[in-house]
C-alpha cells in the first residue's frame, strides 16, 4: 500500500455583514454575479448572508495558508463592493435565522423542502478540511481512529457562544443547531469502505438522501475526492487559528498512517465515549475537562490536546514542515479561542454590536 498523499484542502463558511446595523445581510446572489469570481473558489450557500469558499489542493499547511488568505481577501474585495464586511465566527451573535432568504438554487431549496424549519434555522458556519487519503481501506481505517481526537480539535476552534443575541453557556452553539441534522455527529466505526458504500446505496436506494453529500458527519470520507474530511470544528475566526487545525487534522492522519506501516495501531473507541468529550468541548472549550477513555479518568483540555502534540504527533511534524502551525495551538491555549475573545469582549462592553466589530477586524488580520 502507498502512502497517502496528505494533500489539504480547506473551506470556510463566512457571514456577509452590514457595518452599520451589524446584522446579516443577503448578498450572495449578487457575489456570485462577479466576473473575479472563478468557479468552484466562491460558492453559494444555504442562506444567501452566506459564503463559502475553499482551497485548491494544497501539499503543507503554508500552502493552505497562502490560499486561505488570498480567497478572504477576495471575498472581502466584493463585499466591500456595496459596503459590506465578512466575519468567521460559528454563529452571528444576534441576527436571527427566521429573516434569513434560503438561496433560491434547486440544490437549497431542496435541503428546505427536505428539512423544513430544521434547514432554516441552520444559520451556522463551519470549517472543513480535506486531507488526501488515495487507498479506500486505508482512509476508513483512519476514520476510525481519528474519531476520537475530533473533540480536541472542536475545543482549538470554538467561535460560537452566542444565539439570537443570548449568551448560551456553550462554546461552540453552532454544534448543537447542527446536532438537530439527521446523518450527523460522530460516526460509528467502519468495517472496510465497502461498508460505507453499502451505507450509501442503501440511503440513496430508498430515497432517503439523493447522494453521498448528505451524509454530514463530524468526519466522513469523501464521496467526491479521495479525501478524509473532518467536518466538526466551527469556522475559525483567524487564518492562523483555521491553519492550526488543519495541520494537526494532517499530522494525526500522517501518524496513524506510520502506525499501520510499522504494524501497529491506534485502540479505538465507541461513539458514545467520543460523544461524551464532544459534548465537553462545545460546552467548555478549552477550559473545560475531556476524558482520557484509555485512563478513564478526567483532565483538562489542554492537558489532552498538549499531550496529542509533544506525544501522539510530535515525530511526523518536522517531516511534513509543519511544527509551526501546530504549535500555534499552544498560542490559542494563551489567548483563548475566538468564542473565548468574544465573551472577554461582550463582558466589557456589553454590546454585542462590538463583538461583530471585534469579529470583522479579527477575519482580516493577516490578509491585508
Amino acid at each position: 500500500m502507498k502512502p497517502p498523499s496528505l494533500t489539504i484542502g480547506i473551506e470556510e463558511e463566512y457571514q456577509i455583514i452590514d457595518p452599520q446595523t451589524r446584522e446579516l445581510r443577503s448578498y450572495i446572489t449578487e457575489i456570485l454575479k462577479e466576473e473575479s469570481v472563478l468557479l468552484g473558489e466562491i460558492k453559494p450557500e444555504l442562506h444567501q448572508s452566506m459564503v463559502e469558499v475553499g482551497t485548491k489542493v494544497c501539499h503543507t499547511p503554508a500552502e493552505a495558508r497562502a490560499e486561505l488568505v488570498r480567497l478572504r481577501r477576495l471575498v472581502m474585495d466584493l463585499a466591500a463592493k456595496n459596503g459590506l464586511k465578512v466575519v468567521a465566527a460559528g454563529s452571528h451573535p444576534f441576527s436571527s435565522w427566521l429573516e434569513q432568504e434560503i438561496t433560491p438554487l434547486e440544490r437549497y431549496m431542496g435541503v428546505k423542502e427536505d428539512l423544513q424549519e430544521l434547514a432554516q434555522r441552520l444559520l451556522i458556519f463551519g470549517t472543513h478540511v480535506h486531507v488526501g487519503i488515495e487507498d479506500k481501506e486505508f482512509l476508513i481505517e483512519a476514520m476510525n481512529a481519528v474519531r476520537y481526537m475530533m473533540p480536541h480539535l472542536l475545543c482549538l476552534s470554538t467561535s460560537s457562544p452566542f444565539w439570537l443575541g443570548r449568551k448560551t453557556g456553550l462554546k461552540s452553539y453552532r454544534s448543537i443547531v447542527f446536532r438537530s441534522f439527521p446523518r450527523t455527529g460522530i460516526p460509528r466505526s467502519l468495517h472496510s469502505w465497502s461498508e460505507f458504500e453499502d451505507v450509501v446505496n442503501t440511503l440513496v436506494g430508498t430515497g432517503s438522501i439523493p447522494n453521498a453529500s448528505k451524509i454530514w458527519w463530524d468526519i466522513r470520507p469523501s464521496w467526491s475526492y479521495p479525501t478524509l474530511e473532518m467536518r466538526i470544528c466551527d469556522v475559525c475566526t483567524r487564518v492562523d487559528e483555521a491553519v492550526c487545525v488543519a495541520a494537526l487534522f494532517q499530522a494525526i492522519i500522517a501518524k496513524v498512517w506510520k502506525l499501520r506501516r510499522d504494524n501497529l495501531s491506534w485502540r479505538q473507541y465507541s461513539a458514545t465515549f467520543i460523544e461524551e468529550n464532544k459534548w465537553r468541548a462545545c460546552r467548555y472549550g478549552l477550559d473545560g475537562k475531556m476524558i482520557d477513555f484509555g485512563k478513564s479518568r478526567e483532565l483538562p483540555a489542554r492537558t489532552l490536546i498538549r499531550e496529542l502534540i509533544e506525544w501522539f504527533v510530535d515525530d511526523v511534524l518536522d517531516e511534513l514542515g509543519s511544527r509551526k502551525e501546530v504549535e500555534y495551538a499552544f498560542t490559542i491555549f494563551e489567548n483563548g479561542t475566538s468564542a473565548d475573545r468574544q465573551l472577554a469582549t461582550f463582558e466589557r462592553t456589553g454590546d454585542l454590536k462590538a463583538v461583530v466589530d471585534q469579529l470583522i477586524v479579527e477575519t482580516a488580520e493577516g490578509t491585508l
